[in-house]
């Protein structure tokens, strides 16, 4: 091998292992701050149990997680439905249960049962009405909640039935294990296509809704 060709060899396997050390040594890409998740759901603010009120194809999603004894959940419902109907057709709210109080495990099962004869809403609105007689922390009347149930239209006989199917423990437990996985720690606790308001206020709410619908548009 003559002298040039020497070089040029020397050369090309330079290059050769160049190449090989920045393909191994390259750096690994910078995460961005805020990951981006294709669905609420994947990211486990939604499940395909969960009870959803609005338009389902909406683009805003509120997930809220929910605790029928709550005395908050209770005032905060008006407020939700005020702002879902400044925007009709953009946004959906999604139910979550966070079993927090004494007696809200059957509370929620009542709720769920009534879902099944498809009076969802009528029982649910119901017990958040009545919810200062039934849901007395520390001794919360749950006779009184079927009854409360019964007078909205729920045939209870039949639901006292649905309430020991396997389904009704699986929904508690797959919701509780949410709560656990995105740290919630109170009720309500709302997040706005996985994004949480910037404080408990609802105008915080109201403002994060008014973003992710511009957003969407």
């Amino acid at each position: 091998m003559n002298k040039r060709l020497a070089v040029v060899a020397v050369a090309v396997i330079a290059v050769a292992a160049f190449g090989l050390a920045a393909w191994f040594y390259r750096p690994a890409p910078t995460p961005s701050a805020s990951p981006v998740v294709a669905t609420v759901e994947e990211a486990g603010f939604a499940r395909p149990h969960s009870p959803v009120i609005g338009p389902a194809d909406a683009p805003v999603t509120i997930t809220e997680f929910f605790d029928p004894s709550c005395e908050a959940c209770r005032a905060f419902y008006p407020i939700v439905k005020q702002i879902m109907d400044r925007h009709p057709n953009q946004v959906k709210l999604v139910l979550r249960y966070a079993a927090f109080h004494e007696g809200s495990d059957t509370a929620v099962k009542i709720i769920e049962a009534s879902r099944l004869q498809d009076l969802f809403i009528p029982v649910l609105e119901a017990l958040l009405a009545r919810q200062p007689e039934w849901a007395v922390h520390g001794a919360p009347d749950l006779d009184l909640a079927w009854q409360i149930a019964g007078e909205a239209g729920l045939d209870v006989e039949q639901a006292r039935q649905d309430v020991l199917r396997p389904g009704m423990v699986g929904v508690l437990n797959a919701d509780m294990a949410d709560v656990e996985r995105l740290g919630v720690r109170q009720t309500p606790t709302f997040f706005v296509n996985g994004k949480a308001p910037a404080n408990t206020d609802p105008q915080a709410l109201a403002d994060l809704v008014a973003s992710e619908v511009a957003a969407a548009q």
